[in-house]
Order: structure tokens, then sequence, then C-alpha cells
């Protein structure tokens, strides 16, 4: 749902005026290049360039769901591979091996990423594959190409683990079947991309493609392109095509349009025809090839070819027998000898009958015949060539002599094969004659590693790396030190020493008493600037840590933990140490109350000293004062209740009762529920039909909720059990009361009488009920299941522990054994509402208890879950230590506390990686670290950021504590983390737990069904509920899908109401499984009986799944979904449902759904939409709507008058009575006359305020909340850039919540909402994270591609949370119904990983060695990493391979002058590794500076010229984001700028820059070239020999050729064989040997055995060559600084763009205060000017503890205390050093400033 561009007036596409599309231009007839340009600017552009997402389609995107490879893409993809010698103009060539080989390579690489796809060709629609525009030869040979790779997809499909489908277009009932029955969410396809010129044959092939996306987005089904897909790490990334519509969307165009694409259908099937003529092709099929027999399928072409014998051109038959002859060959071939170059020199006559003549002939007759049977033919041109070349250079044809040229074994067959076709006799040596050989030369036969360069590597040596190192041989050269004839600037062998903060940078890392610097004293100013920063943030910490509750829903008390006067290194590892314990009042036990292990041995019983006796009878004494006192108050407040008129007042003054502490426990806490229950039963005796079913529910339900509590009571009395089992009979649960009393009868207290009269159920003498309609008309389990399910016992073998203050599951007091060990790791995965929380705060417990400096840190993966864990830490504990602090914060953006004198450290992960790669760290602050507790540890999963989680897994120095609730597969992500705990040293534990707590019921919400004028006159007017929100069964999702995910979760309504279809089908075992039978009828059923009912009647649906049938409508299954599905949704068309509203229905709708939701007490609720515009856009709407409601109601409401009139009225009495009281102030009257005037006061008018929002147009829980707290909430947050309409939405009740937002915004929502205030806030994924917000409802609201199995389980898991609802419930608004059962049935995506060892890793990890003077902590880390089995866990990479991969990074980071011959940083180490997140451009810029580039541009007269080519080139370098080809037309891009201020298209790079990094790029080619080939050789014998595809593992040719006949031909085939090491040698036989054109060809292309990670790789050619345009977005704001421009025509989504400039102002200032340090490292007279540096810093900064600056948008402070204008320039610095410096200190304030005016 797209709503950034919304106006109520927007159609779905855009459409002319007269409501058909056409324009003047468009009525009459279009050609294919009008046509083409008419859809793509009504249409494409839109849809391609500003909607398109570019997405990683399995992480992020797909996960597990099936999608579609378009097999012609597939093959058009794989055949225009420049390196594919086929179909080559004037080049014979024909290698189907290295096709076969791409292919395959490409489809496991879509595999290893698991990717879930089919292959499907639609034989109707157009032949990308053949390119009909080209030469016949070319068209022939695409097309043999074409049958051979479908035939061999066909052949080894299942070895391949794929299906292959075949359809004859869209409208083929075949694909409907097939699309109804899978339901593949989306076709991964080629558009055919932008035409480039006015070719009419190649505008014609777009068009079609585009009507064929256009087809496939009319059904329902997604487009993601394939052309321009990026395969990085374990991601592939793709632009995404969404825009749901339905069929009669085709009318908003010009049926012109549609006759052009009819009209060129049929003219490209005409050109194909004629291009083939004579020649039957049969469509693609799907059938088993035929019988593999060569000689036969020969026989039949031959056959045929002899059939038209009259038709065929001059030596025809010549050719033939050769081509039938190099058919025969090539079984007989090693892959090896087949791996050639064109060696030969054939005779250009030759050649140009071969591609014009015969090969044109002879392809098409081959590719009919392998069509018509599937049949795979292996055949090489180059093979084809070599013999044809060396019989005629020979002589072998001038005596037709094949048996000397083959041996008697293949010329046999051959002329016997001819005899059987009665085929004309060839004269071979005709061709000898027309085609004499000129140049009969051999050529040399090559080597061995042919085409790879001699290469040697510069000296290195480090004692650890030696070590592991030790294993890889490679070849060092003689001098320490690259040679370079160009002198590089910044680059003079500079050593860096990591110790300042990144981006403060003149701060130093360690304080003084470490070696660090000391604080200045800037002055008072400062100092109260930092004071007024630290109050308003403690104060906003602690109101945000006063609303947070614990598992039970109650505010969290705060445990004081004493100083223990340890330290870390003075512990010595034992499981009893620093163990929490609790006592059984669920009290945090104070320190001096801790009971050792030692003194819980029994012993004698102990004589009580008088002293003690006295304190005993004392405490009884206080016991009997308080039962009276409690007495005394509970009569009273008896009186007060009975007074009350009705029994709907008499409960919600008792409800006031019970939320007092006095009522909480003991007797009371009995009494008073009783009371609730006789007050219950009255007015249910007094309703007007007590019987009807709602009402008996309602009763029954609400007063067995109670009584099942109670009979958990530790204070039950003999009385209050006669009162319950009163209750029990009446209602019908007799048999349930005797075991009940039988358990409590343990723990009965002194009988004691009640204070009232309990209502009378049952007779006096009978014992049988009163009131007979009370009881149940159900067996009491039927009733239980159907109506008492969400109340069951949810505990799963619970029982009492001292270590927590609730009684844990067996599965968390597993989780707390693991934590007692100090050296044991823990992963837990279990779902929300499971109970995961106490686990972080338990581990935090007990390193606060253990020692005063071991510390704990707490990863978060969002700054808003930070927040929150900082504010609950604050919440629950509380020790001093003096200089240390208990816990501290620390993001990207700001700190709060020393990070380095905290014990609870809470960051996010990209801070950690940093504090644990920092060497002035390693030795004082890492060794303290005790536990890393990762939450939401899935996070590693993900594109952005996943590989820091690898990192701090890999360096962590103590076991970690991983969490999450959404981990597909997590046994696999489990294995690699135990691996990586082990090689530490650590034991490690896992731990799945897969039930919820409390269910989630689903329920859909179509507002398309809505009236369109339906009205909204208020949430309290009596209109009745829209009834569009319908329950979804979680069976009739499976109707949608043949499958079961394994969190289906049934509910107790769910499985009666599902039994009860079943029986009707005669589908179970009415004995086993009738729930009468099943569960006991003695005790109440539990969740763990529930769970095992669900497991027997699943394992019955799994059989209907499992049918062949099962989706077909007829089916036994469909007939169960048919009962069980909502009768609404049943009854409405299924195209209805799934067609998405409207923008205007879409929002219309969104009260009426709130409503409905408020009438249903179904808020607060989040309301979910995946885009920061459309959820403020979605708030603006509602606060609109109810603010004109609100305003039409007062304008008409006689009710609404009169109260404003009382109120005006009260107004003018109270100022007369203040001016009455000023003249009795002057009289000096008494006090007592002041508090009477006070006390007249308080009246209804003295707090009503017309400017209030009227409660029936509010959603604001008004009474939780004081409206002077709220004022003054919303004034402290003037300041900050919040849109001014969410105040006033805040005061009705609804907010926005987004990382975009201000952070103080934020945190005031999340504090509101967790109050009650607020009851509708809309948000992005930002609350999904483990964010303490509590919610009773989870709304959808809208389709997005982010919305995920992923990200629907974190969304929806926020319902139903532990300790505030026991059932969640989760709505749908706005989304296609096939849509919703595709969430409900996704899957989690398995985790995969990347590969963390990058250049810039091993940087950064020489930097720790040296830095922190080889540190125990630098050096365990670097084993650890080098000699885990596989350093990730979705890499194939070995240890092996991965030692070789550093050898060759370190000899790069050698010759890219960063690091010395020992391994120590130099020069532009700062600027390369605080850049890390950016490679290969931080490496890249580092070339640049050195080789002078920056230099050149800066030095430019201009200083605009210098400023702004030097942004083009940064943009070039960062923050790169691309543009659809089609929106970066150059007619489109015109059209643009016209309008506007952007170039939209980012400018070439600068040829300096070009030339420098091409050059670059070919020094990382060599040196990774070199590492192949040192892998490869020095592993060749387990690497064995290359002749196995890579998919289907077919291998291809003998291993030896020992078997073939001793021929000069064979000889010669082999000696002129290429023979590379590196280069695989299906590819070889396009002529490859290990000459690479780049490190992208190098990782495709390289030989089996050997991963190649090309993104691990710091390749530059993405830079050089981008592959789609670039957008000019981040250049375009700092020329203009407009943003709606970025916008409209950058097409940056308006959510997004903030966090873009974000991020490259962070690489500028970066970068600025890297070259600022370099500068005074570089200056002869550093030191002296050290003071002048001094004197310029900010207060803020001085006395600032953390690494990065505090960031202005979340903080509205000027931020980051580094004032560039008080760097002055350093002497001994050269103009052109310095004039570099200046140039980007001006860049940066310029965007900077433009940036920050964005939000001031």
């Amino acid at each position: 749902m797209d709503l950034a561009e919304f106006t109520p007036e927007d159609s779905v596409l855009a459409a002319s005026d007269d409501g058909h599309g056409q324009d003047d231009a468009a009525r009459g007839e279009m050609g294919a290049v009008k046509a083409l340009k008419y859809i793509d600017d009504h249409w494409y552009k839109k849809v391609a360039g500003k909607k398109a997402r570019w997405m990683d389609l399995i992480g992020d995107y797909a996960g597990n769901e099936r999608f579609i490879l378009d097999g012609e893409s597939l093959l058009q993809h794989v055949l225009d591979d420049p390196l594919l010698a086929l179909a080559r103009p004037r080049d014979p060539s024909f290698q189907i091996l290295h096709a076969i080989h791409s292919m395959e390579r490409l489809l496991n690489e879509m595999l290893k990423r698991s990717a879930v796809f089919d292959i499907v060709f639609w034989e109707g629609e157009p032949k990308t594959t053949l390119a009909t525009s080209r030469t016949g030869f070319s068209v022939s040979s695409r097309l043999l190409a074409r049958a051979l790779l479908f035939s061999h997809l066909v052949e080894h499909s299942s070895k391949m683990r794929l299906e292959v489908y075949a359809f004859l277009s869209l409208a083929d009932p075949a694909w409907q079947a097939y699309q109804q029955r899978t339901k593949p969410m989306f076709v991964m396809l080629n558009d055919g991309g932008a035409l480039e010129d006015s070719d009419p044959d190649m505008a014609t092939r777009i068009l079609i493609q585009r009507n064929f996306i256009f087809g496939l987005l009319t059904s329902g089904v997604a487009v993601t392109l394939l052309h321009g897909a990026e395969f990085r790490d374990s991601k592939i990334f793709s632009f995404v095509l969404e825009e749901r519509f339905g069929l009669e969307t085709r009318k908003s165009f010009s049926f012109a349009l549609w006759n052009a694409v009819q009209t060129g259908s049929v003219e490209l099937e005409q050109n194909l025809k004629n291009q083939i003529p004579q020649v039957p092709l049969a469509p693609l099929r799907v059938t088993p090839p035929s019988p593999n027999d060569p000689d036969l399928f020969l026989k039949e072409a031959l056959d045929y070819l002899v059939l038209r014998r009259k038709n065929l051109p001059y030596l025809f038959w010549e050719f033939t027998m050769l081509f039938f002859l190099h058919i025969m060959i090539l079984p007989t071939l090693p892959i090896p000898e087949r791996a050639r170059r064109q060696h030969e020199v054939l005779d250009e006559d030759l050649v140009a009958t071969l591609v014009k003549t015969f090969l044109p002939n002879i392809n098409l007759v081959m590719a009919a015949f392998i069509s018509k049977t599937n049949r795979f033919v292996d055949m090489d041109g180059r093979i084809f060539t070599c013999i044809l070349h060396f019989a005629i250079s020979n002589g072998c044809l001038r005596t037709n002599a094949l048996e000397e040229l083959v041996g008697p074994g293949i010329s046999s067959r051959l002329e016997k094969l001819w005899r059987s076709a009665n085929a004309p006799a060839p004269d071979l040596t005709k061709l000898a004659a027309r085609f004499p050989n000129h140049e009969d030369s051999e050529p040399s036969s090559p080597l061995l590693g042919e085409g790879a360069t001699s290469f040697t590597l510069l000296p290195f040596h480090n004692q650890i790396f030696d070590d592991e190192l030790a294993a890889v041989h490679v070849t060092v050269a003689d001098q320490p030190n690259a040679s370079s004839s160009t002198r590089l600037e910044f680059s003079r062998g500079i050593p860096f020493s990591d110790t300042k903060h990144w981006h403060a940078h003149r701060r130093a890392i360690l304080p003084k008493h470490l070696g660090g610097e000391g604080v200045k004293d800037t002055g008072g100013r400062a100092r109260q600037k930092q004071l007024r920063r630290d109050q308003r943030f403690m104060v906003q910490m602690q109101r945000l840590a006063a609303t947070l509750t614990g598992a039970s829903g109650r505010m969290l008390q705060q445990i004081l933990i004493p100083s223990t006067g340890r330290k870390v290194l003075e512990i010595v590892d034992d499981s009893s140490v620093g163990k929490p314990k609790r006592d059984k009042k669920d009290v945090p036990q104070k320190a001096e109350t801790k009971v050792h292990a030692n003194q819980q041995k029994k012993t004698k019983p102990v004589t009580l000293s008088g002293r003690e006796r006295i304190r005993q009878e004392h405490a009884r004494e206080k016991k009997a004062k308080e039962d009276t006192s409690s007495q005394e108050w509970w009569l009273e407040q008896l009186r007060q209740v009975e007074k009350m008129s009705t029994y709907e007042n008499k409960l919600s003054g008792l409800r006031g009762l019970l939320r007092n502490p006095r009522t909480d426990t003991g007797w009371l806490s009995v009494e008073a529920r009783l009371y609730s229950l006789h007050l219950t039963l009255q007015q249910w005796i007094g309703e007007p039909d007590p019987e009807a079913s709602p009402t008996h529910d309602h009763y029954t339900v609400s007063i067995m909720r109670v009584v099942k509590e109670l009979y958990s009571s530790d204070f039950l009395t003999e009385t209050t059990m006669g009162v319950l089992a009163s209750i029990m009979v009446a209602l019908g649960f007799t048999d349930y009361v005797a075991p009940l009393e039988e358990e409590a009868s343990r723990r009965l207290q002194p009988d004691r009488a009640l204070a009232f009269s309990f209502v009378k159920l049952l007779k006096s003498k009978s014992h049988k009920p009163v009131h007979k309609f009370m009881a149940i008309k159900e067996d009491p389990v039927i009733w239980q299941l159907r109506a008492f399910s969400e109340y069951m016992d949810r505990s799963m073998d619970s029982a009492p522990d001292p270590r927590v203050s609730f009684q844990p599951d067996a599965w968390q007091r597993e989780v707390l054994d693991c934590l007692d060990e100090p050296k044991t790791s823990v992963l837990v995965v279990a779902p929300t509402s499971a109970g995961k929380t106490f686990i972080s705060f338990y581990a935090m417990e007990k390193v606060l208890r253990e020692s005063d400096d071991g510390v704990l840190v707490y990863v978060a993966p969002t700054k808003a879950l930070v927040n929150q864990v900082a504010a609950e830490v604050y919440a629950r504990f509380r020790k001093e230590v003096d200089g240390r602090t208990c816990w501290a914060i620390h993001t990207r953006d700001y700190r709060v506390h020393d990070s380095q004198k905290c014990q609870i450290l809470v960051t996010v992960p990209e801070m950690l990686a940093i504090m644990l790669l920092s060497p002035p760290l390693a030795r004082t602050w890492t060794p303290r670290i005790r536990r890393i507790i990762l939450d939401e540890i899935h996070t590693i999963g993900q594109h952005e950021g996943g590989t820091v989680w690898e990192q701090i897994i890999l360096l962590a120095p103590c076991p970690v504590i991983g969490l999450s609730a959404t981990i597909g597969e997590p046994e696999k992500f489990n294995a690699w983390l135990e691996s990586v705990q082990k090689a530490k040293g650590f034991d490690h534990k896992f731990i799945h737990y897969p039930h919820r707590y409390s269910h989630l019921r689903k329920f859909a919400y179509f507002p398309q069904l809505l009236r369109k004028d339906e009205p909204f006159l208020g949430l309290d007017n009596d209109r009745p509920p829209t009834k569009m929100m319908r329950f979804i069964h979680p069976v009739c999702t499976l109707s949608f899908a043949g499958t079961m995910p394994p969190d289906l979760s049934l509910e107790g309504p769910d499985l009666f109401r599902l039994y009860k279809v079943l029986t009707s089908q005669n589908l179970v075992d009415a004995e086993g499984l009738d729930p009468t039978v099943f569960f006991s009828r003695d005790t109440f059923i539990r969740q763990k009986d529930v769970l095992r009912y669900d497991a027997e009647i699943k394992s019955i649906l799994a059989r209907l799944i499992a049918a062949p049938d099962a989706l077909d409508p007829s089916s036994v299954l469909q007939r169960v979904v048919r009962d069980l599905q909502d009768p609404v949704i049943m009854q409405t068309p299924k195209s209805r449902l799934n067609a998405p509203p409207s923008p205007p229905a879409f929002m219309s709708g969104l009260i009426h759904m709130l409503s409905d939701m408020r009438a249903t007490d179904g808020l607060p609720a989040l309301l979910f939409n995946f885009d920061r515009q459309e959820c403020l856009i979605m708030a603006s709407h509602i606060l609109n709507t109810l603010e004109r409601a609100e305003e039409a109601w007062r304008a008409q409401s006689p009710e609404w008058k009169r109260k404003v009139s009382q109120w005006e009225a009260w107004q003018a009495r109270q100022k007369n009575k203040e001016r009455l009281a000023q003249k009795a102030v002057a009289r000096k009257k008494d006090a007592d006359d002041e508090i009477a005037q006070q006390s007249e006061d308080r009246s209804w008018e003295s707090y009503f305020d017309p400017q209030d929002p009227s409660p029936q147009f509010s959603f604001a829980g008004t009474a939780a909340y004081p409206k002077d707290e709220l004022i003054e909430d919303i004034a402290s947050l003037r300041w900050t850039s919040t849109p001014e309409f969410l105040y006033r939405a805040l005061r009705r009740g609804i907010a926005v919540h987004h990382s975009g937002m201000n952070k103080s915004y934020r945190v005031a929502v999340e504090r509101l909402f967790r109050v009650g205030f607020l009851r509708v806030v809309i948000a992005t994924s930002t609350l999904a994270l483990g964010i303490n917000a509590p919610t009773k409802t989870s709304v959808f609201c809208g389709d997005s591609p982010f919305l995920t199995a992923l990200t629907f389980r974190q969304c929806a898991g926020r319902a139903g949370r532990r300790g505030f609802d026991l059932l969640g419930r989760v709505v749908f608004y706005g989304i296609p119904l096939d849509r919703i059962n595709r969430i409900l049935l996704s899957r989690l995506p398995r985790l995969t990983g990347t590969f963390p060892l990058s250049s810039t890793m091993v940087l950064r990890l020489f930097s720790l060695l040296e830095g922190s003077s080889y540190a125990t902590f630098a050096v365990d880390a670097i084993r650890s990493i080098l000699r885990l089995p596989h350093i990730s866990f979705g890499s194939d990479v070995g240890k092996n391979q991965l030692l070789h991969h550093l050898r060759f990074s370190i000899d790069y980071l050698r010759r890219a002058h960063l690091l010395d011959q020992e391994g120590k940083p130099v020069n532009l180490f700062g600027i390369a590794s605080h850049l890390y997140y950016t490679e290969p451009s931080n490496l890249a810029i580092t070339v640049l500076l050195q080789l002078g580039v920056f230099h050149d541009i800066c030095s430019q007269t201009s200083s605009v010229d210098a400023e702004r080519d030097l942004v083009i080139l940064l943009c070039h370098l960062f923050g790169r984001r691309y543009l659809h080809e089609v929106y970066a037309t150059t007619d489109n891009i015109r059209d643009l700028v016209q309008k506007g201020p952007s170039r939209v298209v980012l400018p070439p790079l600068h040829p300096k820059a070009r030339r420098i990094l091409a050059a670059h790029q070919k020094k990382i080619l060599d040196i990774f070239g070199a590492y192949a080939l040192a892998f490869s050789s020095q592993h060749a014998d387990e690497l064995g020999p290359d002749n196995r595809l890579p998919l289907s593992e077919e291998i291809v040719g003998p291993c030896d050729a020992s078997t073939r006949p001793q021929t000069a031909l064979f000889a010669h085939i082999a000696d002129t064989a290429v023979q590379p090491k590196v280069r695989s040698l299906f590819v070889a036989t396009s002529g490859h040997d290990d000459t690479f054109g780049g490190v992208g060809e190098l990782a495709r292309t390289v030989r089996h055995g050997v991963h190649l990670n090309e993104h691990a790789i710091p390749t530059v050619e993405r830079i050089l060559d981008p592959g789609l345009p670039l957008n000019a977005y981040l250049y375009d704001f700092f020329v203009h600084g407009q943003v709606d421009a970025l916008v409209n025509m950058n097409g940056i989504r308006r959510g997004d763009v903030w966090y873009a400039l974000e991020a490259f102002y962070l690489v500028l200032t970066t970068i600025r205060g890297d070259l600022e340090n370099l500068l005074l490292t570089m200056s002869k007279d550093a030191a002296p000017h050290q003071g002048e540096l001094d004197d310029g810093v900010d207060g803020s900064e001085a006395e600032d503890s953390g690494y990065q600056s505090f960031d202005p948008s979340e903080w509205g402070e000027a931020g980051d205390g580094a004032d560039p204008a008080a760097f002055k320039r350093p002497r001994g610095i050269s103009n052109r050093d310095w004039r570099v410096f200046e140039v980007f200190n001006s860049v940066t304030n310029e965007f900077g400033a433009k940036f920050k005016a964005m939000w001031a």
C-alpha cells in the first residue's frame, strides 16, 4: 500500500482524462517504439523507478517462500555471458559445456542462499533467449543452446533438487493450476531493460516483456529482476516490483497499446519462422528424455536430412560427416582436452561457409530433434573446428581415411550410420581442395597454469601470525617493500596508533591514569551545559523506568547490591559465587541474608533465646493488629460499596479496592475476591435472560476465572472452601470439587467467618443448585475447550527455585543452571511471551554480586531497545562503588555514564565491535567482560550489520548468551555457535522452547467491503460494529498451500471446532480423540494437555495435507476448510478479497476498524506499517477524521452547547469569586474562609476545558495519566523536530513510532503507551524488536515487501504479552486474503552468515595486536578465529583456504601501504579502519588519497568546483544507490531536470580516479589470482580433477585418455589444450586460461573446490562499473539542500532520507577527523601545537567519556564538541596537504549545515 503520494482523487494507475488512459497521441495506431514509451511513461517508470525496492530477496523478502525463476531469463542470462564462446560473429564455436556450467553455477549460488524456487518456461511468451534481430547463425546457435540447456535441466532436475515446468502462457490452465497449487511469491526475470535507440525489433521485444510483467502483476504475483541482481555474501539483492491491481486495470490504458503488443508478438513469431524455415520446432515439454542412444539420435537426424537433400548447400554432406564424427569423439575426451582456444587458423572462406550456410542448417536440425526428444547430445564447436583443421592440414581428407583420423571403432560406427540412412557418400577430398590450409604450423603446447602471471609476495613476519600461517607455502620477494615510482601522499611510513575516539577525534580512549590524557576544565559554561544534558536524560530515564513492569505485570522493585570489594582477577570461577537467591515471599534478597552452600546443611533444632522469643511475640502482636486494622478497613469498604445503587457500580468500586495493596495478600485477598464473586452472581441472577448463550458464557467464564485463581491461594479456610464448592456445584463442576479440595487442604489457614453473607447457591437439604440456569449445558471438558481456553494453567513443569522470584518452568531452570556455570554459553530460542526476559537480568545480578569491576555487556540491535533495557536496569538494580557506575549506555549517537567504568554496559553491536577491537581497551577493559548477552541474535542474518554480530561472537573473550524468538532452523546456527564457543574453551548449551505463553487469535479486516459513504459519527455512538473483523481459523490457511509451518498454533476453541468438523467427515477415531475421553474429567485442563491433543489432531491434518489432491477443491482437506471458514469470507468473491483496497478506501476504513476494536475491548493496539512516511499519513488521517467529526458534532449537539454554556457561566462566577477573595485577603480574612473557598471549586466545571478532545472523539486513556503531566510532556518536546500535528494526536491517544522520529518523542510514546494513555500507536518494526510495549492487538496495515515471516512474528508477538493479556489479537487490515494466508503459513528463513574476515577486519586485527602490545585477549581472539573449522556459519570456506586468504590479504594491505613488514598499522590506517563498514570504499579512498587524486581536485582555483568535484568522487565511493535503467533514460532524466534542481544521475567518475582505481583493481586481481593459484596448486590432490558440474555433480568425460584410440588427431587435441590451474575447465572450453578480466570473473569462474568470496576481496569493480546508473541524491542535496527534490526527483523515500544523509555525514566527519590526526602526526612540531589544539576543545567533548559525539537530532544540542575552526595548520604541513583538509572541512561543514537544517 503506497500512500506516500496519496490524494483522494488518485487512481491505481496514472490515467488520462477520457477514462481509458488515452491521450491524443495514444488514440491512433502505435508502433513498437511509441507503444513502449507510452507504457513506460504511464506505468513502468513509476513501478521500476520510485516504487521499486532494492532488497535482499531471501533474508528480507521471500524467506522460505517459493518463487519462480523465469527459464527464458535464466537462459538469456547464461547465453549473454561475454565469456561464453557461442553464437559469436565469425566464430563457429559452440561451447555448450561452458553454458551448462554457468547455468548450474548460478542455480547453485541461489540454492546455497536457501532460495526455494521452481524454473518455469512460458512457451507462448517472448523467447528473449533467441534475439531474433541477429544473424541466422546466431539465432540457430542460441536456439540449439536453448534446447540443450532445457533438456539438461529436465534430465537432471532431481539431482539439482529443482522442479522445471513449461506452460503455453499466463492464460494456460496448467499455469493457473500450478499457480493455485504452489502460490509463488514472485517471478524473477529480465524486464528487457531500457531502449537505447529506436530499433523497432528491440522495442517490440521489450514491449512484450513489459506486457508479460503487467500480466504477472495483475494476477497478484510480484516481480524481481534477474538482470543486475547482486549476489553478496549469503544474500541476493535485486529490485522488487510490487503493485497489486485487478485485471480491469488494463482498461486504464489505450487500446492502441494492447494492439501494438499483439502486433509485435505476431511479428516476432514471424521473424523467427523466417529465420528457421522448413524446420518444425516442438514446444518445450517437461517429459523424460528418450533413451540415450547417440547413434540412434544421429540416425534420426540423418534420415531427416536425407529427405531434404535437394535443398542442401554444396559440401553439406562432407561437413555433416565431420560434425557427426566430432559428436562421436566427444565422449572419449577428458574435459581438460576440451579446454582450448581457437588455435587453428582456419581459411576465411571456410569460416564464412560454416557460419553462413552449414552451421545454421545443422543447428536447426539438431535443435528440432532435441526439442522433440528432450535428449541431450553433447557438442563442441572448438573440437569440431579442431578436427576440421587437423584433417585438412595433415592430408587426412585427401584419401578419405577416417580410420587413420579417429581409429577403426569410431570410423566404422560412422560409416555404418551413413549406410543405414542411405545418405549420399561424402567426398572429403573436396574439403581439402576447396579450403586449403595456408598455415600448417602447430601451436606450441601451453604450460600448466597458462595465463597466470608470476607473483611473489612481500616479506612479512609476525610472531603470532607466522605460527598460524606456517601451512601456507608461498614465494616471497627479496625486497621488503613494494617498489613505486610514484610519490605517495600521506604515506611516509608514519606509524598509526589507534588511541583516539573515532568521531571525537581529539580525545584519548583511555583515562589519564591508564596512559591517556587528562580531562581539562574548560569552564563553567561547558560544565553547566553538560549538567543540563545529564539532568534532562536522567529525568527521562526515571520516568521511563517508572512505566516498566515485570512478567507479572507489576512495577519493578529496585535491588540494592552492596560492594563486594572484589575484582575480576581475584575471582576463582565457582558457580556459587554471586548466585542470586530469592526468599519465599518473592522479595529481592538483601546481600546480608544470602545463604551460602555450606550454611544449608541440616542441623539440630536450636533452642530459642529469650530475646528471640520476645521478638516472635512482638511479630504475632503486630500481625494481630494488622488483621484488626484490615478487618475494620474492610468492613467500612463493604458498607460503602453496599450503598451503591447498581451491581455495575458496586463491581466498579470493588475493582478499585482490588488495586489496593491490602487486598494482595492474606485472608483479605481471598475474601475480597469472594465478594466480587458474590456481586457477580447477584448481577447474573438479576439479568432479564440469564440463560442466553452469550450472557451465560460471560458470567461462567468470569466466575470460573476467579474460582480457579482462589483454589491456588495459600490463604483458604474451611469457610471459603465451602463457598467455592457451592459455586462449582452450581455451575456443574461437581466432579472437580474433591480433587481441588484435597490439594488445597494442605495449605488451609485457621477458619474465620466472612464479613458478608454469600449468595445462596445450593438448597439446604438436598444441596442441589438453587438456580438451575447457572449450570453449564455441556460437558465441563467441552466447556473448557470452547470458552475457557485462554485461562488454562500455562506452566510447563514449573517448580519453585530459590534463584528467582517465580516458579520457573523446566526449560527456564535449565537456563539458570547454564548461567550459574561461569564457563558455559547458552543459546535460548523461545517465542515472545514464553519467559526469556528474566535470563538477562539474572545474569546481570550475578555479575554485579560477584565483583565490583566485572562487566556484562548487553547488545541490542536498536537504539529503542537499548534505551528500554537501560531503563529497566536502572529500575531493577542499584549499586554504589566509588568511581564507578552500575550501568552505562553507549550507542553511535549518544552515551550515558562512562562505558569503561560501569558493570552493565547496554550498547548496540557496532559499538561493542569497536570496543573489542580497540587496542587500548584490550588490556584494561576487555579482560573484565564476564558475559555478553546478544539479544535478538537472529539479527546476525541481516545484511545491514549482520557481519558485526559475527565478529562479536568470534572475538568475545567470555561465554555469550544468545536470545531470540525467531530463528529458522536454529539447530544449524547453533552447531556453528557451539563450534566457536568450544574453540574458545567454553561449554555450550542449546535450549529451544517452542510454545507461546499466550495464544494469538488472527482476524482480517477488508476495508474494500465497507460502504463508500460509511459515516463516522464518533466512538460512543449507537452504530453497530461494521462486522468487517473476520476471524481466521488457523486451519483455513491450509487451503492456500499444502504445507503446515511448525509454529501453527491451535487454541482450545480451534481444536474443538476442528474435532467436530473432522468427526462430521468421519476422519477421526471418535473414541480416541473425543475430548471428554482424552482429557481428565476431575481437574482443570492445562495448556500442556491441550498441546498433547493438538499434536494428535495435527497428525490427522498432516495426512490430509500429504494427500495428492490436497489442493483440489473437492479434496477432504478443502471440505474441512470450507466447514471452518468464516461465513463472510466464504460468501465474498475471492477476487474482491484478493484485490487490495484503493488508497481512499484504505484510509477511510482505518477509523471504522479502530472504532470496532474499541467496542470489542481490542485496544490498546499497535498498527504496523513498514513505511515511515505512511505511518505519518495514517496518523494524520485518523486525527483529521476525529477532529472533523468532533467539530461537526459540537456544531449540532444541544448537549455540548448546554455544557459549554454552563461552563461559561461558572467561569464568570469564578472570576467574581476571585475578586471577592482578593478583597477578603486584603481585609486579612481568616484562613477558614479560604479553605471553604477552595472546597467550593471542586466541581466538574473546574476540570472542564472545551479545548480538550471530547471522549467520543479520542482514544486516550485519560484516567491513566494526568492532564497537567501530558501538557508538560508536550511542552518538553517543542524544541524537537516533531511535526505539530503529532502533539494534537497525542492528546487524543494517538502516536507514531519509527526510528526517524526524535528520540525524546519516541521515549515519550513508549512511556505513555505503557501507562495506558496512548491507545493507538502507528509504528514500523521499531517496536517489534524486544521493546516492552504490551498491546492487546497487533494490526498489520497494508501489504509491504518488508512484511516477511520474520517481521510478522516479531510484530505479532507484541500482542498478548505475559502479565497483561492471556490472549493476543492479530489483525490484517487492507491485505489481500491470499497474502494473509501466505504470511500465516510462512516459515522462518534459515540464518545465513557472511565472510567476516575481510581485508579491513585483518587490518583491525593487526591494530588490536600491535596497539595492545600483544595482549592476551588479542592473541587468543586471533588464534581462535584462525583455528575454527569454518569462519562463518554460512560459508564453505575451511581452515586451509582461510589461511591462504589471510596471507594474501596481508600482502594486499602491505602493497596498499597500510601495514609494514611486521604487521604494524601505518599511514592512512585510520580512515581505512574507521570506515570499515564501507569496504571496499574505505580502501579505495586511501588509494586515491595516496596517489594525489584528492590533492588534484582540491587544488583547483575555484573552491566551488573543488568542493563539488570532491563530493561527486565521494558519492561514487559511499552511499551508492542504484537507479533502474528505465528511470534513468536520457528522456526521463531530461524531463526531471527541467522540473527541479536535482541532477538525479551521478556524473561520471573523475578520469584520474578511474585510471588509478583501474590500476589498483589490476593489483588486487594479481594478488588474489595468485592466492587462488597458490591454494589450488598446494592442494591439488585434495581438490581432485575439475570434471564435475557444480550442482548436478555430473562427471563429464572420462577421467583419463587411456581407452581412446591412439591417433595423431587425439594427440593433437591433447597437445593443443589449455591447461589452467585456477580457471574452471568448463569455462576454459571457451578458450580461457588463468588470465582474468577482474575479481568478479575470477570468483565466478574459479575451479571447483576453490571458494572465492568476491565480497571478501576489496575489489573496486563495482565502483568502476556499477552496472546500473547511480543516484546523485547525495551530490544533489549538497548542492540544493532540498528534501522534497530528493523525494520527487531522486526517488528516495521520504522516510529514508534522514538516514541516508546521516550515514554520508558520518563518513565526512570520520574522514575529516582522521585527516586532522594524520596532519598532526606528520607535523614536525606536533607537540608544541598540542596546547593550541586543546584550547579549541569544547567542554562537552572534554567531559564526555565515550567514543562518539552526541547526535544533535537526538538531543537538540550542538553536538560533537570538536570545533574544526579551532584546528590550526600545524607546522611542516605542505600547502598541498593542507588544502585537502580545508576542502574536506568545508564540504563537511556545508553538508552538515544543510543536514541539520532538516531537523532544526
